[in-house]
């Protein structure tokens, strides 16, 4: 239901506590007596999964984490707030060590959030916006000032009767330090540290739902920050038509065929409109991924029905590709197909490596493995981009300088470092981009932010002696590219980024850095 990368390459993964037994059990002598669904529960709702030797740790998570949300802050912790019961105020703590678990504030939140969004902000702040019934916000951590609830009209205008229709809002910060946050068909530009409204954005168009339970997704597209006029455009594709949760969710089940189309808005625009497309596949529930070369793939989700218990159907088994920098008509490609079912609470984040990792799904009210159509699913998977075939091997960029972990500051010179097994390469087509990694849950992923930090200015340093193994020796070729890291928190908060070299849309493996200021006094 809710994964989120660290920067050890370890995915933090959880489902809901209230649903029994787990089919993983907890460290001998750890059990969980709190529970609302048994008395005494020694399996695991909660795991760290090891990317790189795809090895599972159980993790004891002591609240309900049912439809929580969070984000990484700037000192590389999981933060996680909210959920359902006895965990709808609180806040857990996830720190990225080799033994660590969960560590838990039972009522650090000032109200209930359950479907919340979170967001990291320019301080290191985070903010906690809405929740089912909660028409407002608030931070973490609290201090004199902000240990308040704040009002958001705009979240109970747009809050339909019966089905809601704009919970986990989408939420993107702004290149101008505003938030622009859209729910249920309509969206603004949020000043959070005057609490006012700066910008209403036009509704979109067809003016279905897009929010949860209509539930499609939405991504910031990639931030050019080389450009003289910096721009920032929404991408949210997907949804349910109004009135489908009503319909799917008694007893005679009408599944209504999903939304098929995608609205795109440039924010920075002075009168920005939408301009809509329409995907090869109709589709809710769909989770949307930034790929380390600007390129959005469009995974999961279902293609009639919304979200919510046994509230759909028609599983979309093939993944979806937009280029966004293609011009319109020319955007979409289809993928290869999985053979797996991945309905409501479904997740996809991206990994160092490039790939997509891909898990769950839970359609029923409790864990059902059998004698259903779609069990709840225990794998994951992984998608591999068309960028990680074999015949794209020698014009794959491999980054030997910085190394890995290095610590970054705002506005500094970068020379990344990288060998090709080809000295072909297209110095124009050169990128370095910086990937925020995202939390994802309910077919958004929050956080998510990718900036192109600059490229082209490519010197060739000669070449390198590798070890081919059977003791043969390649030669690859060097070559530097210099670039500029963001000149402001707004642009890119402090904290940790996947560093990558893109060579004509082939992506090196990541590098983890973290960026922060000279003298850190983040909260």
């Amino acid at each position: 239901m809710h994964m989120q990368l660290l920067h050890n390459d370890r995915v933090i993964i959880f489902d809901r506590t209230d649903f029994g037994i787990s089919n993983l059990r907890l460290p001998a002598g750890k059990c969980r007596t709190n529970d609302q669904a048994i008395k005494l529960d020694c399996t695991a709702h909660s795991a760290e999964y090891n990317v790189l030797t795809n090895t599972i740790r159980p993790l004891m998570v002591q609240t309900n984490v049912f439809c929580s949300s969070g984000v990484v802050s700037w000192n590389g912790r999981l933060i996680q707030t909210g959920g359902f019961k006895e965990g709808e105020r609180a806040v857990r703590i996830f720190r990225p060590c080799q033994r660590c678990d969960w560590e838990e504030i039972p009522l650090a939140l000032n109200v209930r959030r359950w479907y919340a969004t979170t967001q990291l902000l320019p301080d290191g702040r985070i903010i906690v916006i809405g929740g089912r019934r909660q028409f407002n916000y608030e931070f973490y951590p609290k201090s004199n000032s902000t240990n308040y609830v704040f009002a958001l009209p705009f979240l109970s205008q747009t809050n339909d009767l019966i089905s809601e229709n704009n919970l986990y809002p989408f939420v993107h910060l702004n290149v101008d330090g505003n938030l622009f946050i859209f729910a249920n068909n309509r969206s603004i530009l949020f000043d959070y540290t005057k609490n006012i409204i700066v910008k209403t954005f036009p509704e979109i168009p067809e003016g279905d739902p897009r929010s949860y339970p209509s539930t499609g997704s939405s991504v910031l597209l990639p931030l050019y920050l080389e450009n003289s006029s910096l721009e920032a455009e929404i991408l949210i594709c997907g949804g349910a038509p109004r009135g489908s949760f009503e319909k799917a969710n008694n007893r005679t089940k009408i599944f209504i065929g999903a939304l098929n189309t995608c609205g795109r808005i440039r924010i920075t625009d002075p009168n920005p409109i939408w301009s809509m497309e329409t995907m090869p596949l109709a589709r809710v529930m769909g989770d949307m991924t930034l790929l380390p070369n600007g390129q959005v793939l469009i995974i999961n989700g279902a293609g009639t029905g919304t979200a919510g218990w046994e509230n759909a159907d028609d599983p979309v088994f093939n993944p979806v590709l937009y280029r966004p920098d293609n011009p319109p008509g020319f955007r979409f490609q289809i993928q290869n197909p999985s053979t797996i079912p991945r309905l409501y609470h479904s997740t996809a984040i991206l990994i160092r490596d490039g790939r997509v990792l891909v898990g769950g799904s839970n359609p029923h009210v409790n864990y059902v493995f059998t004698n259903v159509r779609y069990p709840t699913e225990l794998s994951l998977e992984a998608f591999s981009p068309e960028y990680l075939g074999p015949e794209f091997l020698n014009v794959r960029p491999t980054i030997i300088s910085p190394v890995s972990q290095t610590k970054l500051l705002y506005g500094q010179e970068l020379i990344m470092r990288f060998t090709m097994q080809t000295m072909e390469i297209i110095e124009k087509n050169i990128w370095v981009t910086m990937v925020a990694p995202s939390f994802t849950t309910h077919a958004f992923s929050m956080n998510q932010r990718l900036l192109v930090l600059g490229g082209g200015n490519v010197k060739f340093q000669g070449p390198l002696m590798v070890d081919g193994g059977d003791d043969q020796k390649l030669i690859n070729w060097v070559y530097d590219v210099t670039v500029n890291t963001p000149a402001s928190t707004i642009l890119a908060p402090p904290g940790y980024y996947l560093l990558f070299v893109v060579h004509d849309d082939i992506p090196s493996e990541g590098i983890w850095i973290q960026i922060q200021q000279h003298s850190s006094h983040f909260v």
